[in-house]
């Protein structure tokens, strides 16, 4: 998907509503039941993923029956170790993160992270959108910026967890801005869904978090959009940080781990039934209406990218100020 439509089909189109029903009439399924553990709480972008996953996988066929189980909390870092501790032995069981993750580890000193767990599936690529109630003084993104050159403390911010993909990028921003990343007024939520709450009952002064979790209130006019960080311009009326001069382009990815204690045709196993469900074209239409971008990246590549991915975000969390 253009990356450039990416926001228009998120704000165009509406939130996909999932029916719980049994795979239809084929060959055995891959998995006679699936078990997906997401370390946040519901309404956020790893409940999002992991919804949609369970909807693909029970109307393609793959999976006989999937179980969800939901352990929110400090970017994942409160559920990781009951999933490394509960699913060891469980060939069927997936747990759903992203990038927030990689963050939220190190900034919480948390002992384990995306590292200890093994990799499946990269997935999902998401650009994260600045918005602002709609009765908001703040107009446009150089607005919001002005106010945080002149006084970052004063301009609450809300967004994911401390030292996830929204903090790194509040703090990038102020330091191209000339201010320090600790001076920030950033309140940490445990996802979208709260920060959402947050920023529509006046609690701060705006938010940040994934395009497809502020969607739906940007389409009714209850939240007004500012920009993106995507590298290129997303909608016509929205633009990236980078166009207004800001040197400054994070989006967020999403994907899927398992049991480093499974084995290798275990583990293989997992990548195929990811494999399987991306070429669907339910799959494609989860894409297209939540206005993702295929980010496909399996096993042992999706390792390679995240041992780059930990070192280069502690460097950037120690950069300014975060670590």
């Amino acid at each position: 998907m253009n990356r450039r439509h990416v926001l228009q089909s998120a704000l165009a189109l509406p939130t996909m509503a999932y029916t719980i029903s049994g795979p239809p009439a084929q060959a055995e399924p891959l998995y006679p039941a699936l078990r997906l553990f997401i370390p946040a709480n519901p309404g956020g972008g790893w409940d999002g993923l992991g919804r949609a996953i369970e909807h693909v996988v029970r109307q393609a066929g793959l999976a006989g029956g999937v179980q969800v189980e939901n352990v929110g909390g400090a970017g994942g870092t409160v559920g990781l170790p009951r999933f490394l501790a509960q699913y060891r032995n469980r060939p069927e069981g997936l747990m759903v993160a992203g990038s927030v993750m990689v963050g939220a580890a190190i900034a919480n000193k948390s002992p384990a992270g995306v590292l200890d767990v093994a990799p499946v599936a990269r997935l999902t690529e998401e650009v994260s959108v600045f918005v602002v109630p709609p009765d908001s003084p703040l107009k446009t993104i150089q607005d919001l910026l002005a106010r945080l050159k002149e006084n970052p403390g004063a301009v609450s911010v809300a967004g994911g967890s401390a030292g996830g993909t929204e903090h790194i990028t509040l703090g990038l921003m102020l330091k191209a801005l000339g201010r320090s990343a600790r001076e920030a007024s950033y309140v940490a939520y445990s996802g979208g869904g709260p920060a959402q709450a947050a920023v529509l009952g006046g609690q701060v002064v705006a938010a940040i978090s994934g395009i497809s979790e502020f969607g739906e209130q940007v389409r009714a006019g209850r939240l007004r959009a500012l920009a993106t960080t995507g590298e290129r311009r997303a909608g016509p009326d929205v633009p990236t940080l980078k166009e207004i001069g800001l040197n400054v382009a994070l989006p967020t990815w999403r994907g899927v781990f398992c049991a480093p204690s499974l084995t290798v045709p275990q583990k293989a196993a997992l990548v195929t039934l990811m494999e399987r469900m991306r070429d669907t074209p339910e799959w494609r239409e989860v894409l297209s209406q939540r206005g993702w971008d295929d980010a496909w990246l399996p096993g042992e590549a999706f390792g390679r990218f995240l041992e780059k991915e930990v070192a280069s975000t502690a460097a950037v969390l120690t950069e300014i100020g975060l670590a």
